[in-house]
């Protein structure tokens, strides 16, 4: 049985690390800093999930996710907001661009692995 995939995409190290020390037994994980980074990678590999925080450089969060869920060959991969800004506008926006998930930091590591295996297939 191969790994479950998921991308981290956010511009800030520290919360890539953060991210893969809570989720990284089980998990393959890849990283991109940032939303261009995400969609690139995204295209090259399959991912199960998508970590993605909303403000980066070169591509933000919400045109990066727009992008993958307007393009068939990643539009079914779930995107879950990752981000600094609890604003319910930016909320509702990343409904809109298609985002399945929206977790504000600072973040619980339990609430990060809830929300992560309520979009995780498990065989």
């Amino acid at each position: 049985m191969s790994k479950i995939k998921i991308l981290i995409a956010d511009d800030e190290e520290h919360i890539r690390q953060l991210v893969c020390s809570i989720l990284d037994k089980g998990y393959q994980i890849v990283q991109a800093r940032n939303g261009e980074e995400a969609v690139k990678e995204s295209r090259e590999q399959n991912f199960d999930l998508i970590l993605m925080d909303i403000m980066m450089p070169k591509l933000d969060g919400l045109a990066a996710c727009c992008m993958l869920k307007g393009d068939k060959q990643t539009s079914s991969t779930p995107i879950i907001m990752l981000t600094g800004v609890g604003y319910e506008l930016n909320k509702k926006l990343s409904q809109q661009l298609g985002a399945d998930g929206y977790i504000t930091k600072p973040f619980n590591p339990q609430e990060l692995r809830n929300k992560v295996s309520e979009f995780i297939k498990h065989d």
